[in-house]
């Protein structure tokens, strides 16, 4: 039972470190401007597994990129049903339809062409990093003998967003989380989606 409970007191994401945000001097006006967002898929990268063949973990992080873009989805939704985002939010399946059909993703284009080529004003690109540095074993471990708790969960996020007239980026941001004992990476995602989204020139 007292376990039980340290396990529970220590299922927590916590900071690595401060995020780092850039705005152009422009971002607020630009994205007021913005009638529809779209979400492009992330780029997912997963800390190498000698378990995991090479194809399994080319379709862990094909899967984990449709999850966090769905993640993201559902927060600037919730961010807009609270009123505070005004533009609408192309929904995950349009959005990747008609990337599809324009040739997503073997098809090389930046940021602001594909903008142009699914016809939104503003796009949201993002890159997630996701490592488990320490085993929920090797933690509990070391919590019980001398009270310090590692990681076992550790995601990085950069996110940006590109205006699709200027052909700019507007804005970017950079953060890591770390969860000990008992946090998932999609609690962890959670996390950075929760701080990122009232960062955003949207949502100011």
């Amino acid at each position: 039972m007292k376990i039980k409970t340290i396990l529970i007191a220590v299922a927590m994401v916590t900071f690595v470190s401060c995020a780092k945000v850039f705005y152009s001097p422009d971002a607020a006006a630009l994205a007021k401007s913005h009638n529809t967002i779209a979400i492009l898929p992330p780029v997912v990268s997963i800390a190498a597994n000698k378990k995991i063949t090479a194809e399994a973990m080319k379709e862990q992080q094909k899967t984990e990129s449709l999850n966090f873009q769905k993640e993201m989805y559902a927060w600037l939704l919730k961010r807009k049903m609270q009123g505070k985002l005004t533009a609408e939010i192309m929904d995950v399946e349009t959005t990747n339809a008609k990337l599809k059909k324009a040739g997503f993703p073997d098809s090389v284009y930046s940021p602001v062409e594909w903008c142009q080529k699914i016809g939104a004003d503003g796009v949201i690109t993002s890159n997630y990093s996701l490592s488990k540095p320490m085993s929920e074993g090797g933690a509990i471990a070391l919590g019980l003998v001398f009270g310090v708790w590692g990681a076992t969960n550790e995601v990085g996020v950069t996110l940006s967003i590109y205006d699709g007239m200027n052909k700019k980026l507007i804005w970017n941001y950079s953060h890591a989380y770390s969860g000990s004992v008992g946090t998932s990476p999609a609690r962890l995602v959670d996390g950075l989606m929760r701080d990122a989204s009232r960062r955003m020139p949207y949502t100011r």
